[in-house]
């Protein structure tokens, strides 16, 4: 007798630009909230959809068992609530630009961590990277592409 398999994988890849260049592109940790998030909404429930964006400055390694920033600066509203499906609904990619803000404090943030939510402020987080810092001053705009990949 056989059994069948069916493994689902979730990855995540992020683009990160400063003033339209980019400057990071890297992979992340889909946590394990985040995979919960997903089957509590494939048997129905009403959990929010991911719908903001956080930038941080911890240093700590990303890890399946993370449920939020280590140490988050900013969150903002995705530019799309829900993210934006692929044609054959495998990827999902959520948008977010931190713009410049002339009251920045401290006025340069060495940006090394980023997360997607359901909430604006704690609610459950999909994914999470660390990276080396992007120094954000208070000129500079940052936008963040993130795909997340269903396979």
């Amino acid at each position: 007798m056989s059994s069948i398999k069916e493994d689902m994988d979730f990855t995540g890849h992020l683009k990160i630009r400063l003033n339209g260049e980019i400057v990071r592109d890297v992979p992340n940790v889909v946590v394990t909230t985040g995979k919960g998030f997903v089957a509590t909404r494939m048997a129905g429930t009403t959990d929010a959809v991911m719908s903001h964006m956080a930038i941080g400055t911890g240093t700590t390694a990303a890890s399946p068992s993370q449920s939020a920033l280590i140490s988050e600066h900013l969150r903002l509203a995705l530019t799309s609530t829900g993210g934006t499906p692929d044609a054959a609904n495998t990827k999902i990619t959520y948008n977010a630009s931190f713009p410049a803000v002339a009251n920045q404090s401290p006025t340069t943030v060495a940006v090394t961590e980023a997360g997607i939510f359901n909430a604006s402020n704690a609610g459950k987080m999909l994914c999470r990277t660390k990276f080396d810092p992007v120094n954000k001053g208070v000129a500079d705009s940052l936008a963040i592409e993130w795909v997340i990949t269903i396979s």
